[in-house]
């Protein structure tokens, strides 16, 4: 079975073919960044417009990719929430017309699943259960995973995600954007030490997280009398070691807490080299195992979402064949999900 995923929940398209039996065929993803940079940050409207323009284009180059057309398709899956509502339509719209025209069914899936079991499409996957640090700009969240569609959640950020506090703090210290990367990139060059920045939560008998007090201490730090433009690698490399910190004992807490001994991470800053440096090291201490996407599948693309709906009709879940009604869910627990329905 060959399965089109179809990702536009914020402000990257991506497209991608997955095969039951061949693995990822073929993706492609178009990143908005230098469309929205002029704004420091997203703008909703112009990221509807740009879906639209290049989702055509994409599933075309996809398939020319993998060799094959439109009629090898046998099912498409599209994220359906969380995310911009306007982007959301453009990728169920466009998924719910191509089921229609092929006659094959669609599936909606949780932009968040996607990212859980994008692990799972390396050549050295890890066995359910396991443990899911999901950590993104709008998303940082501990779950027990048991299976498709079995998550618990064990905590989660009671504000700022450790993603949207990276960005902002870059915003205050006048990188451009996206200020995520940007500030890891300059952290690399700092001496950390040199700053007292909170742990926020960090010894909180729970699994949850907060970043804003962080990100306030930074502001006062950069807005004292003796503050030097000089230091702001330092300043950078302080923050990101904060962060580092509190997501690593969270994570390894939770381990021992549900006693598995398998972390996977996604979700955009799992790409972060520090953290996963420092992940490595401690679970290795522990005889526990870290497990990520591949580098370019952290970022929001369709190869997750293909992958999450051949796991869900493969498992049997019973699905429209296109023409449905039209429905987005731009907010959306993904502890409400349940594993598939056969029909």
């Amino acid at each position: 079975m060959r399965v089109l995923g179809i990702e536009t929940s914020c402000d990257e398209t991506g497209v991608a073919l997955y095969d039951t039996c061949g693995g990822l065929l073929a993706h492609r993803v178009h990143s908005q960044i230098d469309l929205h940079a002029a704004y420091g940050g997203v703008v909703p409207e112009l990221a509807s417009r740009d879906h639209i323009r290049c989702l055509p284009v994409l599933v075309r180059q996809t398939l020319e990719e993998a060799g094959c057309g439109l009629e090898a398709v046998d099912a498409v899956a599209y994220t359906v929430g969380p995310g911009l509502a306007g982007a959301l339509l453009v990728g169920a719209g466009f998924a719910e017309a191509l089921g229609t025209a092929r006659g094959v069914p669609v599936l909606p899936i949780h932009h968040l699943e996607g990212h859980l079991l994008s692990p799972l499409l390396s050549g050295d996957p890890p066995a359910f259960p396991f443990v899911a640090l999901l950590v993104s700009g709008g998303h940082t969240q501990l779950m027990r995973v048991g299976g498709v569609g079995d998550y618990a959640l064990l905590g989660e950020t009671l504000d700022d995600a450790a993603g949207e506090a990276f960005d902002k703090t870059a915003k205050l210290l006048g990188l451009g954007y996206p200020g995520g990367p940007q500030l890891a990139r300059l952290a690399a060059d700092g001496r950390p030490g040199r700053f007292a920045l909170p742990r926020p939560m960090l010894r909180s008998p729970d699994l949850d997280f907060s970043f804003s007090g962080l990100k306030t201490a930074v502001v006062n730090v950069v807005s004292a009398p003796a503050w030097d433009p000089d230091d702001v690698a330092d300043l950078a490399a302080d923050f990101q070691e904060a962060v580092v910190e509190v997501l690593c004992a969270k994570s390894l807490r939770a381990l021992a807490e549900t006693a598995l001994s398998q972390l996977v991470v996604a979700g955009g800053v799992g790409a972060n080299r520090r953290l996963r440096a420092r992940l490595d090291e401690a679970a290795a201490e522990k005889g526990w195992r870290v497990y990520y996407p591949e580098p370019e599948l952290c970022t929001d693309n369709g190869a997750m979402i293909a992958f999450a709906g051949a796991l869900r009709l493969s498992a049997g879940e019973s699905v429209g064949r296109g023409g449905g009604a039209i429905r987005v869910r731009p907010r959306w627990a993904l502890a409400e999900l349940v594993p598939p329905r056969t029909g």
